[in-house]
């Protein structure tokens, strides 16, 4: 496995199990369609929350959250309204939330940023 696909699935592994400590269950995980890819789908109380995971290594290629934009976002929405009609009466509403994962490269730790509703 290459260094930036391990990276990713670190990633992944951390903001499942933060979103999990967060109260949430994560319910599906690199859910795939037609239109792409959601790399978590979680529970929020009755909410769905479709959750974009971006991880770095450090601040070389920007901020992990600078790499969702506008585009990515549109992409998510339409994502969402995919895994809704896929999941019928799953939830009452639908959030998009984005995880950063910065691992430091000294110590191995991981910081996490969670934005909630970064879709709206």
């Amino acid at each position: 496995m290459a260094k930036k696909d391990e990276l990713g699935r670190r990633g992944e592994d951390v903001a499942a199990e933060w979103i999990e400590a967060q109260g949430m269950r994560v319910l599906e995980r690199n859910w795939r369609c037609a239109e792409g890819e959601i790399d978590l789908v979680a529970l929020d109380g009755d909410d769905v929350v479709v959750v974009e995971v971006k991880t770095r290594s450090g601040a070389g290629y920007g901020h992990a959250l600078e790499a969702v934009t506008a585009a990515k976002l549109a992409r998510l929405r339409r994502l969402a309204v995919a895994w809704s009609r896929a999941h019928p009466g799953r939830g009452r509403g639908l959030r998009i939330d984005v995880v950063g994962i910065t691992v430091e490269r000294c110590h191995g730790h991981e910081r996490i940023e969670h934005v909630r509703g970064a879709g709206s």
